[in-house]
């Protein structure tokens, strides 16, 4: 992790002073989510990305699976070959038996010591670095009675829920907002406008905190959802690549919140242009 927060502060994306004016040069609004956490510096999913967003004061979108025993875990995929050394499905194995394995060999040899890291193991994390301004998007890959109840559980545990937006499943599935709204109506929810076509119909659903688009608002159409309460949040192939046009409209838009595989790159453009007045 230190040769990793040395690269950093040599390519001028980590000071060492965490003062809140770094923070604010470093993540202007939109606020820049970090895909997985950060896929390109650490391996995805894991605490070395998380922690390394957390200080940068870079958002974070993770993935909620539940293991064999119950636990809420953070993994991306349902198979472990990919990101672990394991094989099958996670919801296969307990976590005892997933804690055995290593997460972090494939991205590269200094971090083999990296576990799939819990849900819980995750908002501990967060707390502890009481960096309130940090928005996390949870992507919610699986449902079952209990799930939406145990993340807003959690989370009101420790004191986190106000700097979640739930996505994933949710963006679709009535069903699964309703279960968050019912385990507390603080927790915020994310409705899908895949084309702008989409979105009046998006804007009208009840209980929609967020609006999740796949394409780029303008500034009245965002002004519009702002002006009923709600945020925007865009994801998919518009932002998720090295798409420095596309970052710029919607920082000139105001977006609230912008996904990318990119966020080192986002951030300094941003530091580098102002919007339009």
């Amino acid at each position: 992790m230190k040769s990793l927060f040395y690269s950093l502060i040599c390519f001028g994306l980590l000071w060492p002073s965490t003062s809140r004016l770094c923070a604010q040069t470093l993540v202007p609004s939109p606020k820049i989510i970090g895909h997985r956490g950060l896929i390109y510096e650490a391996p995805e999913n894991t605490l070395a990305a998380f922690s390394t967003c957390i200080n940068l004061r870079i958002g974070i979108e993770l993935d909620v699976r539940r293991t064999k025993d119950g636990i809420l875990v953070i993994l991306h995929d349902e198979d472990l070959n990919r990101t672990t050394n394991g094989k099958g499905k996670v919801f296969d194995i307990t976590l005892l038996e997933l804690k055995k394995l290593d997460a972090g060999s494939w991205f590269h040899p200094k971090f083999k010591e990296e576990k799939v890291p819990t849900l819980e193991e995750f908002f501990t994390l967060l707390r502890n670095a009481n960096h309130k301004e940090i928005l996390v998007a949870i992507d919610i890959k699986i449902t079952d009675e209990t799930l939406e109840k145990e993340i807003v559980t959690l989370a009101t545990k420790h004191e986190v829920l106000n700097q979640l937006v739930f996505i994933g499943l949710t963006i679709n599935d009535v069903q699964v907002r309703h279960k968050l709204k019912v385990a507390n109506e603080k927790a915020s929810v994310a409705v899908l406008a895949n084309k702008r076509e989409d979105l009046a119909e998006a804007l009208s659903t009840k209980h929609a905190d967020w609006i999740y688009v796949r394409f780029i608002p303008n500034a009245d159409e965002v002004r519009k959802i702002h002006d009923l309460g709600k945020k925007v949040f865009i994801a998919g192939v518009l932002t998720a690549g090295n798409e420095p046009k596309n970052w710029q409209l919607c920082n000139e838009a105001r977006l609230d919140a912008i996904l990318t595989d990119y966020p080192f790159e986002c951030a300094r453009l941003w530091r580098s242009k102002k919007p339009n007045k």
